[in-house]
């Protein structure tokens, strides 16, 4: 007898809302099953690529593709530099859940969201991911640890917004995670069109 056990990846997908043909990229890589079950959702028709800044995320995206059996390309650099073409996806997924985005410098951040947005089409979505603070027995267990990440401090809607993000807001808060969306605006010529 088989014990089925639940997809923990099934929030995640459903907040990105990622779906076949999508060109798809992540910024970060703290687990690669979670990389790969995204990048599993564009299919044969889209394009997954993750840009990790150091060769351990690296290699965790790698694995995570072979393990899911996705094609991802993957690239090494820094989050305030993506080696990628403007309006090139459809969708960028920011990892933060490990603090990438948390720990930079204010100026840092500012240039990384702006990198998030020039690679992405009109009309294309960020989904920033970060990780939740605990509260109740955790909190108090992990006192003085527990600061709020990026995505859940409130500064991340703000920072969105004032690098040229619209729509931005949070999605949800669920299962230890934030997930925060912003859309790339559309040229008012093509908006009213």
């Amino acid at each position: 007898m088989w014990i089925r056990r639940p997809d923990p990846y099934v929030l995640l997908v459903s907040m990105t809302g990622v779906k076949m043909g999508d060109r798809l990229v992540q910024v970060g890589c703290a687990h690669g099953g979670r990389l790969a079950a995204v990048a599993a959702k564009v299919g044969l028709t889209g394009r997954a690529v993750a840009v990790v800044p150091d060769e351990a995320a690296a290699t965790r995206a790698a694995r995570g593709a072979a393990d899911g059996g996705v094609l991802i390309d993957v690239e090494t650099a820094p989050p305030t530099r993506l080696p990628i073409d403007d309006g090139a996806f459809d969708l960028a997924v920011a990892d933060d859940t490990e603090a990438l985005f948390s720990t930079l410098s204010s100026d840092e951040r500012a240039a990384a969201l702006r990198e998030l947005l020039r690679v992405l089409r009109p009309g294309g979505r960020v989904i920033l991911v970060g990780a939740a603070a605990q509260s109740g027995l955790g909190a108090l267990l992990k006192a003085g640890h527990n600061t709020p990440s990026f995505a859940q401090s409130g500064d991340a809607t703000r920072e969105l917004q004032s690098e040229g993000f619209v729509s931005v807001r949070i999605l949800a808060e669920r299962e230890g995670q934030v997930f925060v969306e912003g859309i790339k605006p559309r040229p008012i010529a093509e908006a009213s069109a």
